[in-house]
């Protein structure tokens, strides 16, 4: 059963665990489940999905209950007009703080811009040689994305060369290969923890919050920054 975060009636939140997709996708036929499908089942009532996640990340995902909301938040996240907060492992001692104004392509070749925001919580590492360094560094940082770009923190994230850990095709593989073999883990290590906008219908400023996924918190351990945050 998922997590419901948030619900009024005319919007809904979830908490999406790592590795379920939003809805059906010609390019992921191998999901047998997805959120839109289990959440509609789940409440015995159609759902809209007002933004995407990757199937990879988890945390907060926003549906409408009514065409009306649909329209009314789609234009919210088109005119940037909602605030995201995630919560990302990255490899290697990420900047304190940092903006990433990098321009994005998209498949028909147009180019966007893409800005992001980013505040380093901890750093770290582990005993295990990567490279030409002795030890493994590690990151928790929290990301504010202020557009809203397909890939958007993976790709910006992996051009500062601090690739967000098991991400792929944009990340470590020596990383990846290293977690997925000495820990088992092969997760991406992204998760939307809060989301912010004025509800269109009543104007109250909506903050919603979601927990980490169990598998987040596992590495979280590992790396000796559960406390962190």
């Amino acid at each position: 059963m998922l997590e419901i975060l948030y619900q009024d009636e005319d919007i809904i939140a979830i908490n999406k665990p790592h590795g379920l997709l939003v809805h059906r996708s010609s390019i992921a036929r191998d999901a047998s489940e997805f959120a839109l499908q289990l959440l509609r089942d789940q409440i015995n009532q159609t759902v809209y999905p007002a933004h995407r996640l990757d199937r990879k990340t988890a945390g907060i995902l926003l549906f409408s209950l009514n065409k009306d909301m649909d329209k009314e938040l789609q234009q919210l996240f088109q005119n940037q007009q909602v605030d995201k907060k995630y919560l990302a492992i990255l490899r290697g001692h990420a900047p304190e703080v940092m903006h990433i104004d990098y321009p994005l392509k998209k498949d028909n070749g147009v180019i966007q811009e893409a800005q992001t925001d980013f505040k380093t919580i901890a750093h770290t590492e582990l005993p295990f040689p990567s490279g030409r360094f002795p030890t493994s560094r590690y990151s928790l940082v929290e990301a504010n994305p202020t557009t809203g770009r397909m890939h958007q923190l993976r790709k910006h994230f992996a051009h500062i060369f601090h690739p967000i850990i098991g991400d792929r095709p944009h990340g470590c593989n020596k990383q990846n290969k290293f977690w997925k073999e000495h820990f088992e883990m092969d997760t991406m290590m992204l998760h939307a923890s809060e989301i912010t906008f004025k509800h269109p219908k009543t104007q109250n400023n909506i903050i919603i919050n979601a927990g980490l996924q169990p598998e987040f918190k596992r590495v979280l351990e590992i790396l000796n920054m559960e406390n962190s945050i």
